[in-house]
């Protein structure tokens, strides 16, 4: 059943925009991130700037279509919590209509891209769609439903990877297993702040799974992370800049840990500690560059 948008002071564009998230910079890059990760480090630090503007096209594209499906997936859901009540679909700002169109074009601008793409990455793009329609409906039925969003995000691993060297060898399912882990740690972070309203509603997270463990599982996440960036940093040779920025990147994943054990913290420093990761990426990716060369 189709909804009828609520008048809106707002032009409809500045609104998609909203739909699409672009206000909000970081859930676009830290897809963006690990797809980086794999084609600079694939390509040994010099990968063709045409395949990069690929690339970060095709997860701009990716991301915004994943956030309208998911929004079509909540829109009876969003408006019950308090972080997502305001979202166009949640408030009827925007009618089912045309979030579906948003949602199509936005599949459509990633399919385009991923035609430049070799026929491996090519159809690891078409295996990852389901898993991005799917995810949002993941939290109704599987306990872990940032599992799923895991793997949806470690399709930018495979994806990039392969579009450099046309296979998926051993380093690449290393930066994969990275990637997994590190999203199932700052997802469930990024969780924690909708506990209350998740419980009360009847969906399913990873804060709610792993209960009082969820800082003890999220360290395990970012630990486990770091020896699978250790692993492949040995396996392919990374330099000393690289080691470097994980050492820091560990020191900002031990500080969030031992922050998130205070019972007490305001919802505002989840979603903190998820722009924190955005800058622990790109740093690990600065690492990773010159590390290469």
């Amino acid at each position: 059943m189709l909804t009828t948008p609520q008048s809106n002071e707002n032009p409809v564009w500045l609104v998609i925009i909203r739909l699409l998230r672009w206000h909000k910079p970081e859930g676009r890059l830290i897809l963006m991130i690990p797809a980086l990760w794999a084609v600079f480090l694939a390509a040994a630090g010099k990968p063709p700037l045409p395949l990069v503007g690929v690339i970060v096209l095709g997860t701009l594209a990716t991301s915004a279509a994943g956030c309208v499906v998911n929004d079509l997936w909540d829109r009876d859901i969003d408006p019950e919590v308090e972080r997502t009540r305001d979202r166009p679909l949640a408030s009827r700002a925007l009618s089912v209509k045309v979030g579906i169109v948003v949602a199509i074009v936005a599949m459509a601008c990633a399919g385009v891209l991923a035609f430049y793409l070799n026929p491996l990455s090519f159809w690891l793009s078409v295996a990852a769609v389901p898993v991005i329609l799917l995810y949002p409906g993941a939290k109704r039925v599987f306990p872990v439903p940032q599992l799923i969003l895991s793997i949806a995000w470690g399709f930018a691993v495979l994806i990039s990877w392969s579009a450099v060297t046309h296979n998926i060898s051993q380093p690449t399912w290393l930066l994969w297993g990275a990637t997994v882990l590190w999203t199932l740690g700052f997802d469930t972070v990024y969780a924690m702040s909708d506990r209350e309203d998740d419980r009360r509603i009847g969906v399913n997270s990873s804060a709610l799974f792993f209960g009082d463990y969820a800082p003890l599982a999220i360290g395990v996440f970012f630990a486990g992370t770091i020896l699978l960036l250790a692993w492949l940093g040995l396996v392919i040779n990374l330099h000393l800049p690289f080691w470097i920025t994980l050492a820091l990147a560990t020191i900002g994943w031990i500080w969030q840990c031992l922050r998130l054990r205070d019972q007490n913290l305001p919802n505002s420093a989840y979603g903190e500690m998820f722009r924190q990761n955005v800058w622990i990426g790109f740093i690990l990716l600065a690492g990773m560059v010159i590390g290469c060369l």
